[in-house]
């Protein structure tokens, strides 16, 4: 009986164990802005495949908080800076909108919502003070709704900072300290999320340190690097994120907030669309930072590990371009849930792609062969009225489709419109410029896309969410088999 009981229980121990790796360490962003994006399911089943168990949201999307339910996952969700303002003037409005995105997908769904993001880098110094009247309002309104509703200890508060709410006038990590203009209110707020228990999350991005400054040590972004380490007294920074996220610790503790704990909301690299948004440079990045992640490694003023949310998981190619074409291109993985460059996730598992994916005929629009002498002018305008609905940013100067001779260029510009419109008929026209072909165009570096089918997808990815539920069912049938086993042998 003794030999039979300590093998059952090693056997369920086993299973536990194999269970708690499965949805170990990793956060990522999930951003909405595609012309054509994938399923929700598909794109939950695309995160527990690749070891993640935590999610940020920039919006409370339902088809996304319906998908997450019972997944295993826990959410952020985000309240845009557009609704800032009607939070920050209605507490109603704050209990609405926690009621109708919160208390419901909590209840009804079962969707693991663990905390609210108020606003995205509301203090930007772009916004020119946009946001600064309402965020904290906004904050306190959104608290005082999840306390009303019940859910004041399981949700808590955020607001999701840029790394220039923070500066150095040393220029050491030691030198830290909030931004005079918005110090005052930054206190309150640290103060209030300490209060009720929130914690601070800050966006870090070595790739903008060097896309903005030609003298920024180009190593000194990565982690595994041959840079000349920056010397802070008793510390060593090796490289600029551990310096970035260090010098908030120092604005922290010198305001008496040294404790708080601090997120990283996002971190990540780009593929495109800049002289240092690559696949090679992209994937060095992030490998660095996963392997971070895999070994608890935290920074020299703290330690101990905190959550890291990558940014992003899925390009986005309908996303704003004002801070430049890169935007469209964070993703570890291609819009359609294809892998871009090989990863390493952790326990010894390797990125896997999307799982059911359904696109459209595969066919292309090109510039046709019999065109004959072009009109550069009409070319011209065809080429910018496809650029202007559809995303053109690889095929941008210094991109992985900038290098296209005239032809290849238009070709390129009329497929994205054509795969934009789902391949409508009239959507291959351009003034008899242009024809439908099946021989795929695409050269290296550059791919021609074919865009998902939003209306044909593999309804069978909704399963997987429902997973963490069935092993726990799966878990418990055995520890009854288990109690029968033993009261048998008695």
């Amino acid at each position: 009986m003794g030999r039979c009981s300590l093998f059952c229980l090693l056997c369920i121990l086993c299973l536990l164990g194999f269970e708690s790796r499965g949805v170990s360490g990793l956060a990522c962003n999930w951003g909405l802005q595609s012309t054509h994006p994938l399923p929700p399911d598909i794109v939950v089943r695309l995160m527990k495949d690749n070891g993640f168990n935590k999610v940020k949201l920039f919006e409370a999307d339902p088809a996304a908080l319906k998908a997450l339910g019972k997944s295993g996952i826990e959410v952020m969700v985000g309240i845009p800076n557009d609704m800032l303002a009607s939070l920050a003037g209605s507490p109603a409005n704050a209990e609405a909108w926690v009621q109708q995105n919160v208390s419901t997908f909590i209840s009804k769904f079962g969707t693991d919502i663990r905390f609210v993001a108020i606003g995205n880098e509301p203090f930007l110094h772009s916004y020119k003070d946009m946001f600064t009247q309402t965020t904290f309002p906004a904050l306190q309104n959104i608290q005082a709704a999840l306390v009303k509703a019940g859910l004041g200890k399981k949700v808590k508060v955020t607001i999701p900072l840029n790394a220039d709410v923070y500066q150095t006038d040393s220029g050491l990590p030691s030198g830290g300290d909030f931004r005079p203009d918005i110090r005052d209110l930054m206190l309150k707020i640290i103060k209030f999320l300490q209060d009720n228990g929130g914690f601070l999350t800050v966006n870090i991005y070595p790739f903008l340190s060097l896309q903005a400054d030609p003298n920024f040590p180009k190593e000194f972004a990565f982690f595994n690097n041959v840079a000349n380490p920056v010397v802070d007294g008793p510390i060593t920074y090796t490289n600029v994120y551990d310096a970035n996220f260090d010098t908030l610790i120092s604005a922290l503790e010198k305001n008496g907030f040294g404790q708080i704990p601090v997120i990283v909301g996002e971190v990540g690299w780009p593929t495109d669309c800049d002289p240092n948004a690559n696949i090679d440079n992209a994937r060095r990045f992030n490998q660095g930072l996963l392997d971070r992640i895999a070994k608890g490694q935290g920074t020299p003023k703290r330690r101990t590990p905190t959550d890291i949310y990558i940014f992003s998981l899925i390009d986005e190619d309908n996303k704003s371009i004002e801070p430049g074409n890169f935007e469209r291109h964070w993703g570890i993985f291609n819009y359609d849930g294809s892998v871009k460059y090989p990863l390493n996730m952790g326990n010894g598992k390797t990125i896997v792609q999307a799982k059911g994916v359904k696109y459209l005929s595969r066919q292309w629009c090109v510039l046709s062969p019999s065109a004959g002498v072009l009109d550069p002018n009409a070319l011209s305008q065809s080429i910018s009225y496809a650029c202007q609905y559809a995303d053109c940013t690889s095929a941008s100067p210094g991109s992985s489709c900038g290098n296209l001779d005239p032809q290849r260029n238009a070709s390129y510009a009329f497929n994205m419109y054509y795969q934009t419109m789902n391949q409508r008929k009239d959507a291959c026209s351009f003034n008899n410029l242009s024809v439908v072909t099946t021989v795929d165009p695409s050269q290296p570096p550059c791919r021609y896309e074919i865009m998902i089918d939003i209306g044909k997808h593999d309804l069978s990815a909704s399963g997987c969410a429902k997973t963490a539920g069935t092993r726990s069912r799966l878990l418990i049938s055995l520890l009854m088999v288990l109690v029968l086993v033993i009261n048998g042998a008695r």
